[in-house]
């Protein structure tokens, strides 16, 4: 796995930082595992603004966000705890909506790099249509951070701020394993984003290095390498299995991130593989369609059914009070205020302390965190 990962020592550095500016919780308790720490204010830093408020730095930055829609509760929620973190420190930011549109995405950075702003952030509609608007803001001088959607091309950023799917999907796989007797078989079916998501496999894949790695013993090395090659079975045929950890994914289904959508591509799985006894998705939407399709099967599930649901992402309060109620097992937490708090404290080390937009790794990525019953009402303020 070639991820580019600052050091520990940073990396708690800036989870104190946020931790401590964050109320009620953990932060990016997910907080920045690998973000630089924060450096001593530049000689050339602003002064304070007369009568600034506590909570901001007193310094006078603009910044904007060319959001990739707003017709969602996630991406209203990385905008809504950006929005909010700038103001908190006094800064004025500008969200511009490309409802899903390339075309409108490209015309909003080039509307942000004309007024001058101080930073941009960017949650890209589409990782190779990002270049062009990441050129805007390269040639207009402009530090640029990418929240939650990478990019193709990284050099004209500052970085890229994400939850860790890779982890988050092992974590996950983990917990569910460790809940097996040794010689339980696991019949399962993936319910999968879209195809050619990066997001996507990485998630499905760390789930599977989970359960490889808690049913087998083996290192973490060893189960990725299992996965992977597990992942080319399923995308080759449709089906996928690993002898030694008693695991097998009978069948492979698409519910384009919905909660509708998942319940069309469940009843399907379910109707193909009726002695499933766990159901994978990629985010948590589509096991909540899941659930209504067992119901309508007649398929018990949950705590105490034969059929269990667990998933690599996203956090929804909707998938969180499924937890509570003890019907999905397991979700990795993908919390769009974890990633926008993350990309603000970013952006805040390089305008008010002055860090070099170049001194960034590539990938900037929260806490992986499984949110199980023992932590989901800790963890539930994060969700979205």
């Amino acid at each position: 796995m070639k991820r580019k990962l600052l050091s520990a020592v940073l990396a708690f550095t800036l989870l104190f930082a946020i931790g401590c500016g964050k109320s009620g919780g953990e932060g990016a308790a997910e907080p920045a595992d690998n973000a630089p720490a924060a450096e001593e204010p530049a000689d050339n830093a602003a002064e304070p603004a007369d009568g600034a408020d506590e909570a901001g730095t007193g310094e006078s930055f603009s910044v904007g966000f060319a959001l990739r829609t707003a017709n969602g509760s996630y991406y209203a929620a990385i905008g809504e705890v950006v929005k909010a973190k700038c103001e908190e420190l006094g800064w004025e930011c500008t969200i511009l909506d490309a409802n899903n549109d390339t075309t409108k995405e490209l015309e909003n950075m080039e509307s942000l790099a004309a007024s001058g702003v101080d930073l941009i952030f960017l949650d890209c509609v589409d990782p190779s249509a990002a270049t062009a608007s990441q050129k805007v803001a390269a040639d207009a001088g402009i530090p640029l951070i990418n929240l939650d959607s990478g990019v193709d091309d990284m050099s004209m950023q500052v970085t890229t701020v994400y939850s860790n799917n890779e982890q988050n999907g092992l974590e996950v796989g983990k917990y569910y394993a460790a809940t097996l007797a040794d010689d339980f078989e696991i019949s399962a079916v993936m319910l999968s984003g879209n195809t050619g998501s990066i997001a996507g496999t990485q998630r499905r894949d760390g789930m599977f290095a989970g359960i490889i790695m808690q049913r087998t013993g083996c290192t973490e090395e060893e189960a990725w390498a299992a996965a992977e090659e597990m992942e080319a079975s399923l995308v080759s045929s449709g089906k996928a299995s690993n002898a030694d950890a008693k695991f097998t994914i009978t069948g492979q289904g698409w519910g384009n991130w919905t909660i509708d959508e998942g319940l069309v591509a469940a009843e399907d799985l379910i109707t193909a593989n009726p002695n499933l006894n766990l159901i994978m998705g990629e985010n948590d939407p589509m096991l909540i369609g899941a659930l209504t399709a067992l119901d309508n099967a007649g398929i018990t599930y949950g705590k105490d059914g034969t059929v269990q649901l667990i998933s690599a992402a996203d956090g929804s309060k909707d998938g969180y009070d499924r937890i509570k109620e003890g019907d999905i097992m397991a979700i990795g937490e993908n919390s769009p205020s974890k990633i926008g708090e993350l990309g603000v404290e970013v952006a805040k080390d390089i305008l008010v302390n002055g860090t070099s937009p170049d001194s960034y790794e590539d990938i900037t990525m929260t806490e992986a965190v499984a949110v199980t019953i023992d932590n989901v009402d800790e963890r539930y303020e994060f969700g979205f």
